[in-house]
């Protein structure tokens, strides 16, 4: 159901993308990005990017990327979308575990987030009990299309024995 992220894949899941960047509620992206812009953004720029596809339909997809480089070069960072009509149904779970895994076989000891909406809390309990903890909270570090400023956190796992 994981696999690699196609054009054609990319291209499904647009309406999603472009959903969850318009709404400005935790993607610091442009809401006016071309699909060509976030494409570059989403799936050509990072090491990888998967899509969670369930009966020929794009559900979820996530990117995988180096966080930095030289001696933090053995840390990841990692972005998630769901569409809005999957969320609920472990999707997210299941994307995160997989990019672990797959962190570990590329390489990298450890996972960031650098910045978690601290209104998301779905996903902060989530990425919680996948085991990761915050490190750091960002005051009003996010334009919340709804809220206005909220704070985002800087969420971390290491991933190495």
């Amino acid at each position: 159901m994981i696999r690699e992220i196609t054009r054609e894949d990319f291209e499904s899941f647009w309406p999603t993308f472009s959903e969850v960047i318009q709404a400005q509620e935790t993607y610091a992206f442009d809401s006016n990005m071309s699909i060509e812009q976030a494409f570059l953004l989403w799936c050509e720029t990072p090491l990888k990017a998967f899509a969670y596809v369930e009966n020929g339909q794009v559900l979820g997809s996530y990117y995988l990327r180096q966080n930095a480089m030289g001696p933090s070069s053995h840390i990841c960072n990692c972005g998630y979308m769901v569409s809005s009509l999957a969320r609920g149904k472990g999707i997210a779970r299941l994307m995160c575990e997989h990019s672990q895994q797959q962190a570990l076989a590329l390489g990298f000891e450890a996972m960031q987030f650098n910045s978690v909406v601290s209104t998301n809390e779905l996903a902060i309990k989530l990425w919680q009990k996948l085991g990761f903890t915050i490190v750091g909270t960002i005051p009003k570090a996010y334009k919340h299309g709804k809220l206005g400023l909220v704070d985002s956190y800087v969420m971390y796992k290491w991933l190495a024995d």
